[in-house]
């Protein structure tokens, strides 16, 4: 579960913000806060996983008060603005959202804190993550499928589609190879030809060229046996 804390000076965005966070079940509103001092004062006393930073406030601007703590906790900017998000993505922000922004231009961000989550705690703690945090959203048509992790065998190129293999289902996605690796942990996925990218742990065995995951073969692209020698080690 990612509890969440939104610091904006408009009503209407706090509104829309957690209308989207609503039709995700991993997302827990923590509070409201219409300045960066009622925010300072509230994170004093609580944690969050996500903030919703709003930029042009008043007493305290939102890069300005994103410096004065000492460990932020992952940060979406929301703005009006689009002049500012070089300095946003210097200070780690995961995404930069653009007022207005819709749902699904909310669910990729949100999609980017729950991959980095993922990869973090595996990398940082070497344990287990909870369930709940290994998953992402994809969407295919104009349905929003929520996918766990941990059920991808692989993902396949198909032009400026990708196919999701799952252990149930094949889910196809108006997006690119590129696009969808990112929203992967890299310690749990590996890609292996410039159209395929593979889960290490459904592996079951690897010939010549050729990787064998359940009933399905995925071929070694030339340029991807260095990836493919580091299991190895």
């Amino acid at each position: 579960m990612i509890s969440y804390l939104i610091i904006d000076d408009e009503h209407i965005a706090h509104d829309i913000i957690k209308g989207y966070c609503k039709m995700l079940p991993n997302l827990k509103f923590k509070a409201d806060c219409y300045d960066a001092i009622e925010a300072i004062d509230y994170l004093n006393k609580h944690d969050v996983d996500l903030i919703f930073l709003d930029l042009n406030m008043p007493k305290l601007k939102g890069f300005e008060f994103l410096k004065t703590l000492a460990s932020p906790p992952k940060v979406i900017v929301t703005t009006a603005y689009s002049e500012f998000a070089i300095e946003g993505y210097e200070l780690n922000v995961v995404d930069y959202l653009l007022k207005p922004f819709s749902f699904e231009r909310f669910l990729s961000a949100i999609n980017k804190v729950t991959s980095s989550n993922s990869s973090k705690i595996k990398k940082e703690n070497n344990v287990n993550l909870k369930s709940e945090e290994k998953y992402i959203f994809l969407k295919q048509n104009n349905s929003h499928i929520q996918v766990d992790l941990d059920s991808i065998l692989f993902i396949e190129a198909s032009g400026n589609y990708t196919k999701v293999m799952t252990i149930k289902e094949i889910i196809t996605i108006r997006e690119k190879i590129s696009n969808t690796i990112q929203l992967l942990s890299e310690t749990e996925f590996i890609q292996v030809h410039k159209s395929f990218a593979v889960a290490k742990k459904h592996i079951n065995s690897i010939e010549g060229n050729r990787i064998y995951i359940e009933n399905y073969i995925v071929p070694i692209g030339k340029l991807y046996k260095t990836n493919i020698n580091q299991l190895f080690k």
